[in-house]
């Protein structure tokens, strides 16, 4: 087995919450110098980055998952991993006729351009990605499995736009394949507080918004290799592999 450093949640300037500084160029950049080894993109409700910051981080020897973080019509963050151009198209379609359309206000909410590697840029998102999607937490969940991606319910712990602060509680049958705790979170005292979450594995990352902030939160993924399949059966526990919260 081999051992993996990775951050699993970074956005990009087209997140209107992050940064303009965070371009695709200086994303990679960061995990470079950092010493990560996978990281992924999850900007809110939109995925147009994932496939630049993909090529560019694989230029630098970086795996990247493409990555979304979803807001569920419980206005619950959601994180979704998918390897395969067809399965984030398919994500990014679905989230477009899922997301309430509400146009936005850059000078108020912020930006959301589309950039590509040199920073040029070609796309503006004029509808909100602050806003959420017509499908529940529990929907969402079942879409990305469908598709074959991974589902990890994000920053468990903050009391807002979280599972415990929305519904109080975990529900019953709910099957992600993890769930994410802050960077600063003991996942001890997190067990302890939350026994229902029994065999699920922890994962902490940085929720980058700001180039600095890379790699502050990261988890080990145990593993033969970077492949897609690899990385499911960390998070399963398959054969040896996991997962571990740093």
């Amino acid at each position: 087995m081999k051992n993996y450093r990775a951050d699993l949640h970074i956005h990009t300037l087209l997140s209107p919450c992050a940064s303009l500084e965070m371009s695709p160029a200086l994303i990679v950049q960061e995990a470079a110098a950092k010493g990560l080894d996978i990281i992924a993109i999850t900007d809110h409700n939109h995925t147009a980055h994932n496939a630049v910051i993909r090529t560019m981080a694989g230029e630098k020897g970086i795996h990247v998952l493409f990555g979304v973080e979803l807001n569920s019509a419980e206005e619950i963050h959601c994180l979704a991993y998918f390897n395969t151009d067809y399965q984030i198209n398919q994500m990014q379609s679905f989230i477009d006729e899922k997301i309430n359309k509400i146009k936005n206000k850059p000078g108020l909410t912020g930006y959301q351009p589309v950039i590509d590697r040199n920073e040029n840029i070609i796309n503006e998102i004029e509808h909100s990605l602050y806003a959420s999607l017509e499908a529940g937490m529990e929907e969402l969940c079942y879409m990305v499995h469908k598709l074959g991606g991974i589902f990890v319910p994000a920053h468990i712990d903050r009391p807002y736009n979280s599972l415990y602060s929305q519904l109080g509680l975990f529900p019953e049958n709910f099957s992600p394949d993890a769930v994410e705790i802050s960077f600063k979170t003991d996942c001890r005292e997190i067990r302890d507080e939350h026994p229902e979450l029994g065999h699920l594995p922890l994962v902490k990352n940085s929720d980058a918004h700001y180039p600095g902030n890379i790699g502050r939160g990261s988890s080990l993924f145990r593993m033969e290799g970077l492949l897609m399949d690899e990385i499911k059966m960390a998070f399963a526990g398959h054969g040896g592999r996991e997962v571990v919260a740093l």
